[in-house]
């Protein structure tokens, strides 16, 4: 048996004007956007900005509903309506920022697995790396450099591909 290390690099920064003003757009975007959200039964808002190579920014929160798990989450929201919208432009970044009523939130949060998923899927189709930009109400703001790093030993649909038989 052979042990395999895997691992990725996160980077920290401590305030927005340690980001390119591309990006710190952005992550205002996702902290704006947290007050769109629709989340009265957990009452967590979270919103999400993605940036395109085109340059256009479509933003989006997610949305409950009383049967779960009905909803969306804010990320999904976003690119979905990116990839709707602007079918085939690349996805360059997305900034995810969360905040909430009764909980303290330590460290910025992170996409659910769903969210993981489905921004690698869009990663892999457009063959180049989406930026993560995950931010705190403080300032605190965690850098992803792909998505892949979110979702070590993943599942793409590249598994589904058939054989070439010649």
């Amino acid at each position: 048996m052979i042990k395999k290390d895997l691992s990725f690099h996160i980077f920290e920064a401590e305030s927005l004007e340690e980001l390119s003003q591309e990006e710190q757009k952005l992550v205002l975007l996702a902290k704006e956007m947290t007050q769109k959200a629709y989340a009265p039964y957990s009452e967590f808002f979270v919103g999400a900005a993605v940036l395109l190579e085109n340059g256009e920014v479509i933003t989006g929160s997610n949305q409950e509903n009383g049967a779960y798990p009905s909803g969306l989450c804010a990320e999904r929201v976003a690119v979905f309506a990116a990839s709707a919208m602007f079918p085939g432009i690349q996805m360059k970044v997305i900034a995810v920022s969360a905040k909430t009523t009764h909980l303290k939130i330590e460290e910025p949060v992170s996409p659910c697995g769903a969210c993981r998923q489905v921004l690698l899927e869009y990663e892999v189709l457009q063959k180049a790396p989406i930026r993560v930009l995950l931010a705190k109400d403080d300032g605190k703001i965690l850098i992803v450099e792909k998505v892949h790093d979110l979702l070590p030993l993943s599942f793409s649909g590249n598994d589904l591909k058939k054989n070439d038989p010649g």
